[in-house]
């Protein structure tokens, strides 16, 4: 009788656990867009930490130190502020590149016509007009892509504001959160996790300096590449590389397609030749420069990163693509925390 009380104690016990499991698996699936919200928003609040503690450290005399607070806030205004630079420096240059690039569609209409008639392959000329008057009629779909732009626009700028505001109060509550969670960990292992943490932050940080960097690489070459071909606003285009940068796979494709418009602007062999200066930029950036400085900088390495990027862009986009390398970091501090404590087991005699 006992051993059957025994064996269906432990049963109702594994049926629960898996019953428990299942029902956090499916509610974290269920909520996996608020989830992700908040493992941004953690990420970002790791991130910045350390400069959070550098500025609040800033003065010598530990009576008079900066508080916490206004350190998160010197560092969201120090990154406003920049956001705002980029945006004045970029934005009148490409509405007049833009206005530019629309006057000159007529001509360029008519050379495109004049090679297909030269080619046969039009049998007549047509106006800009007649070939936008027997476009498809879809103004119904129009207007609900247009719809559906503006309300993703909006639901865009929610979950910014809902990260940067939920990344503060991380930054804030960081130490009493930690103090929390820590009292689950055994006794024994607290040091430990407390290293593990720590750890965690220094590469999630390093990863945000190594985009900065990147960042900075990927324009000076945009910069340079450009001004060498004589290209107008190249500095505009160097910006947007260097912010692009920072987006896996759409970003530099964003910053190619705004040089290849801007250049078209002059001549289409220019447009060409940018074309494919950014086609060798993004290859050697993908393969070579983001690998190598990840490698360096976070300790990831470039098999690792170009893994990461690929599962991650698959599973969940661009918003995986750019937290695939954080996320293979986190990872790897945790895998070489088991390994550690593993060996350290099999190591210890026995008795």
């Amino acid at each position: 009788m006992a051993t059957d009380s025994v064996f269906t104690r432990r049963m109702l016990q594994t049926v629960f656990a898996i019953a428990g499991v299942a029902i956090l698996v499916i509610s974290l699936w269920v909520a996996r867009e608020a989830v992700m919200l908040v493992y941004i928003s953690a990420l970002i609040a790791m991130g910045f930490a350390p400069l959070v503690k550098l500025i609040e450290r800033g003065r010598h005399d530990a009576r008079r130190r900066i508080p916490r607070s206004l350190a998160i806030l010197v560092v969201y205004l120090a990154v406003v502020i920049g956001f705002v630079i980029v945006g004045l420096v970029v934005i009148p240059p490409l509405v007049a590149q833009a206005n530019a690039l629309w006057a000159k569609i007529p001509e360029e209409f008519d050379k495109v016509q004049n090679f297909l008639i030269r080619s046969h392959i039009l049998r007549r000329r047509v106006t800009l007009a007649e070939a936008v008057q027997n476009a498809p009629n879809g103004s119904g779909a129009a207007v609900g892509t247009v719809l559906v732009a503006l309300t993703s626009f909006a639901g865009g700028i929610f979950e910014v504001v809902t990260v940067l505001i939920l990344s503060f109060y991380l930054l804030i509550e960081a130490r009493t959160m930690f103090d929390y969670f820590i009292r689950f960990v055994p006794a024994g292992r607290r040091d430990e996790a407390g290293e593990a943490a720590h750890e965690v932050v220094e590469k999630v940080s390093a990863w945000l300096r190594a985009q900065v960097i990147l960042a900075g690489v990927m324009g000076t070459f945009a910069a340079v590449g450009l001004g060498l071909l004589n290209v107008p606003y190249f500095y505009v285009v160097a910006l947007i590389a260097a912010v692009g940068e920072t987006i896996p796979i759409l970003g530099p494709i964003i910053a190619g397609v705004t040089a290849v418009a801007i250049a078209l602007t002059v001549s289409p062999q220019l447009a060409l030749a940018v074309g494919v200066y950014f086609l060798v930029l993004h290859q050697l950036e993908a393969n070579i420069l983001v690998p190598k400085i990840m490698e360096k900088r976070v300790g990831v390495s470039p098999v690792a990163v170009m893994v990461a990027l690929l599962i991650g862009g698959a599973l969940w986009g661009v918003v995986g693509a750019i937290l695939a390398i954080p996320t293979a970091a986190i990872g790897s501090v945790i895998i070489e925390d088991l390994a550690f404590r593993r060996d350290r087991l099999a190591s210890e005699p026995l008795g």
